[in-house]
């Protein structure tokens, strides 16, 4: 690939004769490129005017970049060198130089800052939120940081990382700081909001997101409830608890529920209590009958791809800063909303139109 490339920017093969010939070969040089694979050697062709670098050195993954600079700036941070080298070599790195990192991490910053203050949209049906938590350096303590993430799906059905903020702590200001900034960058109006039940998040919706509902993930709903639950007795109650979100209906499922509550009301509960105090938020999903329940009924789907950044950020172990932190983690990010931009709608267009309509007239017909 080098050769054909370096052929053509010279405009004649070695030795060849021609009049479109601008340069000539001039040997090879040996240049290091380090990669998430490894440290690899090149014979770059070398030419007499004009120079020549192969395309693949200057565009590198914003991940590959992030996690390279990583490295340089926990040696700079004062990071144990016996935990740097072992994080470099788990990275298959040998070295790396001052001035690779520098431009780096220019580039990327860029990129990140971009990306984390773009123009939204007016209008997200619905929106997932949580957070990630890291240990990172901070005024040389080791702590716990906070990255808020809000994930949506636009009227067309299209996903996307909507908002990376880093927190120090979850609580009702810094949700509604965090809502009122995509407020900032365009967002006006959300239907459904899909997240587990920290009352600083619930609290905020509620205050910046007038008119929307909240949606209380049935998957950490579930495992709130199931702890107050016996062991020998989970299996047979977790069967039956399943069964309020598998209805086909918001009215057949509160009655599965009823039911479950006088069966086990006196036997568990605390349980039953925990349950009857988020039973109204839980099935919100049903008031969008035409949406696939399992895409919104949780935050599974946010949480997937957490797991997935955080098992590609695990070997760092503790981050230098809170920028390096900010950095990788937002690179990951900006590669999967790229490769959603190809991919089919999350939710198909037609289906996501007729549920947010059926909502409007339904909310008309009951006024």
């Amino acid at each position: 690939m080098m050769q054909i490339e370096a052929e053509a920017k010279v405009g004649a093969s070695k030795g060849e004769h021609s009049e479109t010939r601008c340069t000539y070969f001039s040997g090879k040089r040996v240049r290091r490129v380090d990669t998430r694979l490894g440290t690899m050697y090149l014979f770059i062709p070398k030419l007499r005017k004009g120079g020549y670098i192969p395309f693949f050195i200057t565009e590198r993954k914003r991940s590959e970049q992030a996690l390279i600079s990583l490295v340089r700036e926990a040696f700079i941070n004062g990071v144990s060198t016996r935990k740097i080298e072992r994080l470099a070599r788990s990275l298959g790195i040998e070295n790396i130089s001052a001035s690779q990192v520098s431009q780096m991490n220019k580039g990327l910053n860029e990129q990140v800052e971009s990306f984390r203050n773009r123009e939204l949209e007016e209008e997200y049906p619905f929106l997932w939120i949580d957070a990630l938590y890291e240990k990172i350096r901070d005024n040389g303590q080791v702590i716990s940081m906070a990255l808020m993430i809000a994930y949506g799906v636009n009227h067309e059905g299209k996903r996307d990382i909507l908002a990376i903020e880093p927190m120090y702590e979850e609580s009702e200001e810094t949700w509604s700081g965090f809502f009122r900034k995509l407020k900032r960058r365009g967002v006006k109006k959300v239907s459904l909001c899909i997240s587990d039940a920290h009352m600083g998040i619930q609290k905020a919706v509620k205050k910046e997101w007038i008119g929307s509902s909240w949606q209380r993930c049935k998957v950490h709903f579930m495992r709130n409830i199931i702890a107050r639950i016996p062991h020998k007795d989970k299996k047979r109650f977790v069967e039956k608890l399943k069964q309020i979100w598998l209805q086909p209906d918001k009215e057949s499922a509160l009655n599965i529920a009823s039911l479950l509550i006088k069966e086990y009301e006196e036997r568990f509960p605390e349980a039953i209590q925990c349950m009857e105090n988020g039973l109204e938020d839980s099935p919100q999903f049903y008031e969008f009958l035409e949406i696939d329940k399992r895409k919104i009924s949780s935050t599974n789907v946010l949480d997937r791809i957490i797991r997935e950044v955080r098992r590609r950020s695990r070997v760092v172990g503790v981050f230098p800063n809170q920028s390096s932190y900010l950095r990788l983690i937002t690179s990951y990010l900006i590669e999967y909303s790229e490769d959603w931009v190809n991919e089919r709608s999350y939710i198909k267009q037609e289906k996501l139109l007729f549920a947010l309509n059926g909502n409007k007239k339904q909310a008309q017909a009951h006024a």
